[in-house]
């Protein structure tokens, strides 16, 4: 994990004063870190029934994809509205100023999915849960959640309660 902990950059007072955001950009442009993440990722659900992997926009992208063609799984992509072409279901939920939706064609997902969740970073732990819900909400089950980084000050596990939750890197 030190491979992986060496290239998360911290810049401070990103977006705003007071805040350490976890800049995952040195990693993702290591290809040998990059591909030790990803594996350290998937790992724990070598040997499970995934049958999809899902991921949040937008980093969750970067993750998720490779993690699905590891696995030769499909990847199926959580966006903001507006952004998917075709029908879409869609989840509201809070954020700590304001509110989000995430949406996923209506398609994307059916009752025997059992699926991989993979994003960056676990903060509050919102976007997570609502993205389970909308899996769910969809028929499909929610396996386990899986991130590269998660700040455990701000308690986003305890969101999750209901699922599996592996974090490569805890701050």
């Amino acid at each position: 994990m030190d491979r992986i902990r060496s290239k998360i950059r911290d810049i401070p007072d990103f977006p705003k004063p007071g805040i350490i955001f976890k800049d995952i950009t040195p990693l993702v442009k290591d290809p040998a870190a990059l591909k030790v993440a990803v594996h350290q990722l998937m790992y724990p659900f070598l040997c499970r029934e995934i049958t999809a992997v899902a991921g949040m926009e937008a980093r969750g992208f970067i993750f998720g994809s490779l993690v699905a063609w590891e696995l030769g799984l499909p990847f199926i992509p959580l966006r903001k509205p507006g952004k998917l072409p075709y029908d879409v279901q869609s989840v509201a939920y809070d954020l700590e100023y304001g509110s989000a939706i995430l949406e996923a064609h209506i398609d994307a997902f059916d009752a025997s999915d059992r699926v991989l969740l993979i994003d960056d970073l676990l903060a509050t732990g919102g976007t997570a849960k609502a993205s389970c819900e909308l899996i769910e909400k969809m028929g499909a089950k929610v396996e386990a959640c899986a991130f590269v980084i998660e700040l455990d000050f701000l308690s986003g596990r305890e969101k999750l309660s209901n699922y599996e939750v592996h974090s490569l890197l805890h701050y």
